[in-house]
C-alpha cells in the first residue's frame, strides 16, 4: 500500500507553522515600540500578528519571554558577528577597537534595535528586569568583549594602565550619544551616524596617540 504524501496544502501549512514564532516576535516588536513594555498586552500582539492569544503561549510563556525573545532575534546574531570579527582581528589594539567601534554603529543603527533601546531608555528604571535582561544579552557581551581587547594591548604593551584601561566602557559613550541624538533630535537637528562614527574614530585615533607618546 503506497504511503500518502503530503501535498501543497500541507506543506504550506507547515512552513506557516516554523514562520509563526518570527511572526508574533514581529508583532511583539511592533506593539512594544507602539505602546512601550508596560502597557503591551498579549491580546494586542495576537490581534496583529493574526493569532489567537492562547498561540502565543505556545512558544512564549510570558510578556518577559517574548521580549527576550525579540533581544535575542534583534541583538543576538550582530553580536555573535561582533565576537567573530575581533576574534579573527590579529591586527594592533587600535585595529581591534576600530573594527569593534564600527560594528557596533552598524548594530546599533538597524530599525529593530532602535526599538529596543528606546524601549530600554524610557521604561529601563520602571523595569529592572527588563533593563537587566538587556544588559546580559548585549551590553555584558560588547563589555566583555571591549575588555579582552584592552587586556590584550596592555599583554603586548601597545597600552599603558591608565584609567582608561581601567574603565574602557568610556571608549563606547560616543556610539550612546549617537544613538540617544538620532532617537529624540533627529527630527529637527540631524546628525548622521556616518558623522558620529568618524568623530569617534578620530577621538580614538588622537586618545592613543597621545598615550602612546
Amino acid at each position: 500500500m503506497v504511503e500518502p504524501t503530503s501535498g501543497p496544502v500541507d506543506r504550506r501549512r507547515r512552513r506557516r507553522k516554523d514562520a509563526r514564532p518570527q511572526e508574533i516576535i514581529a508583532a511583539g516588536l511592533a506593539e512594544f515600540a507602539e505602546r512601550g513594555f508596560a502597557a503591551t498586552r498579549l491580546e494586542d500582539v495576537a490581534t496583529r500578528a493574526g493569532i489567537v492569544k492562547g498561540t502565543i503561549y505556545r512558544y512564549f510563556g510570558s510578556k518577559e519571554a517574548l521580549f527576550e525573545a525579540a533581544l535575542s532575534s534583534g541583538m543576538g546574531p550582530a553580536c555573535e558577528t561582533l565576537q567573530e570579527s575581533v576574534a579573527d582581528n590579529d591586527g594592533s589594539t587600535i585595529d581591534l577597537l576600530r573594527s569593534m567601534i564600527r560594528q557596533l554603529y552598524k548594530l546599533l543603527f538597524t530599525p529593530d534595535v532602535e526599538l529596543l533601546a528606546r524601549i530600554i531608555i524610557s521604561e529601563g528604571r520602571r523595569f529592572p528586569a527588563v533593563a537587566e535582561l538587556y544588559h546580559r544579552l548585549l551590553v555584558s557581551r560588547g563589555r566583555d568583549i571591549l575588555h579582552r581587547i584592552v587586556e590584550r594591548g596592555l599583554a603586548r604593551g601597545e597600552l599603558l594602565p591608565s584609567p582608561f584601561c581601567a574603565t574602557p566602557e568610556v571608549l563606547v559613550s560616543p556610539v550612546i550619544m549617537a544613538l540617544v541624538w538620532h532617537m529624540v533630535f533627529d527630527g529637527f537637528a540631524p546628525i548622521e551616524p556616518e558623522r558620529f562614527l568618524e568623530a569617534h574614530l578620530d577621538l580614538l585615533e588622537r586618545a592613543l596617540s597621545r598615550r602612546d607618546a
